[in-house]
């Protein structure tokens, strides 16, 4: 066993390569980014309150518990977003940016 969720059934859909802070991890298609992240690791991300690792809590996208972000900065709630081919997704809060008024 790799991560927290152990895939028992459903093992006969299509693979898909996604990249979870840099790194790629194959998922399969229909799964959520918390299903992804979590049958490859132990971690869904970092608490932003303190040094604790969480893998979220409800699992059904009411509690605020499981965000992600794309590199583009746009926050996502892994328990109910669909893991995608190609995404790049990062499992810390990315830098804020602030434009350029010069």
């Amino acid at each position: 066993m790799n991560g927290r969720f152990v895939r028992l059934g459903e093992t006969d859909r299509s693979r898909i390569i996604l990249h979870v802070d840099g790194h790629p991890v194959t998922a399969l298609e229909g799964d959520t980014l918390m299903v992804a992240v979590l049958t490859t690791g132990g971690t869904l991300r970092q608490s932003e309150f303190g040094d604790g690792n969480r893998a979220g809590f409800c699992l059904m996208g009411a509690c605020q518990d499981c965000w992600v972000w794309t590199e583009g900065g746009d926050r996502l709630r892994a328990c109910s977003t669909l893991a995608a081919a190609g995404q790049r997704i990062l499992t810390s809060q990315p830098e804020a940016t602030w434009p350029n008024l010069a």
